[in-house]
């Protein structure tokens, strides 16, 4: 597949559709910020079309490129610290929790 072939399967940015991008977008673009929108988005439709060359046989689906997904530890029992070194600092305390000031 050539790069003709590609640029004619891409979709063509025109004005209609920067204009539709910039009311959904709520933005007011200049003309020169639309003939840079026009281009950049040509770009990158054009590097997504050239990634469609490639032979992907043989490559396996991914969602992430780790095969490691959700790697945690197992849950285990651990000494905590004591309740009476964490309320050592504490500003108000009844021996068991913090006092705090009423909020309602």
């Amino acid at each position: 597949m050539s790069k003709a072939d590609n640029n004619d399967k891409t979709a063509k940015i025109d004005e209609s559709l920067i204009s539709y991008l910039e009311d959904l977008s709520c933005l007011i673009l200049t003309d020169q910020e639309k003939a840079q929108l026009t281009d950049d988005l040509e770009n990158i439709l054009n590097n997504i079309a050239t990634l469609s060359e490639l032979d992907t046989n043989g490559v396996p689906e991914r969602s992430h490129p780790f095969d490691d997904v959700n790697a945690l530890r197992d849950d285990s029992i651990k000494e905590s610290s004591s309740r009476e070194l964490i309320l050592k600092n504490a500003p108000e305390h009844n021996g068991e929790t913090f006092i705090v000031p009423k909020t309602i």
